[in-house]
């Protein structure tokens, strides 16, 4: 059985449990983490999530970007926590992180905060009312805020992973890098995007690939070209 590589988190953004179960059969042993995220909650995710931990042997990023008050997102996560689970993510706001990383207590689980998404730009969040100010310095202080909340890492774009990486608040704490996009690869729907290669040598510990991978004809071939980027 080939080792996997486990920078290289694929996300599973599939319509049902079923059919993100066969992709994973399709890729075979060279990934061994996944990511299921909020639009998988309907289709089976989390009895997708247990399979694939207890059956088969994956690590499983559930990421449901939590946000409520302090008491709902603390029950929330103690709820999670007690799947096999690795990575957990909840938006960046210090009294979210707190609250999670209080659900989460005594568990192995790992909260990621979220700074911004990796789809929004400048105009997004004028849009939103949101802070004036450049968007990478902007996700860069809720990372450090959230990371002095007690958060175990981040959600930032491979772009800002060099500067994230260089906070003092960021020793030992992982950077996980959506937005990700092999050379050549279509943008689809993000904006601030790298290279897998440009996001690790920029300090990010994990990336996360969906479409290049999952909408691929041969989806190993896919993951294996990715994993060869990596070096």
């Amino acid at each position: 059985m080939t080792a996997s590589d486990d920078r290289l988190i694929v996300a599973l953004d599939l319509p049902n449990a079923l059919d993100a179960l066969a992709l994973t059969q399709r890729i075979g042993p060279q990934v061994g983490f996944y990511k299921i995220g909020l639009g998988m909650l309907t289709g089976g995710g989390l009895a997708l999530a247990q399979e694939l931990a207890e059956e088969h042997g994956k690590r499983i990023f559930l990421d449901m970007k939590l946000f409520d008050i302090g008491a709902t997102v603390e029950n929330a996560v103690r709820g999670l926590a007690q799947f096999d689970i690795d990575l957990l993510t909840v938006h960046g706001d210090p009294h979210v992180v707190r609250a999670a990383k209080a659900g989460a207590a005594g568990k192995p689980l790992r909260i990621l905060a979220v700074t911004v998404l990796t789809s929004l730009d400048r105009a997004d969040l004028d849009a939103g009312m949101m802070q004036a100010g450049d968007v990478a310095d902007i996700a860069v202080e809720r990372a450090a805020r959230a990371m002095e909340a007690g958060a175990d890492g981040v959600i930032a774009s491979p772009q800002e992973a060099a500067a994230i990486r260089a906070l003092p608040e960021s020793a030992g704490k992982l950077i996980v890098t959506p937005g990700v996009r092999p050379a050549g690869s279509a943008l689809g729907d993000q904006k601030r995007v790298a290279t897998p290669a440009q996001a690790v040598a920029d300090g990010a510990d994990h990336i996360v690939v969906g479409r290049p991978i999952w909408a691929a004809d041969d989806p190993a071939t896919a993951a294996a070209s990715v994993l060869a980027e990596l070096g």
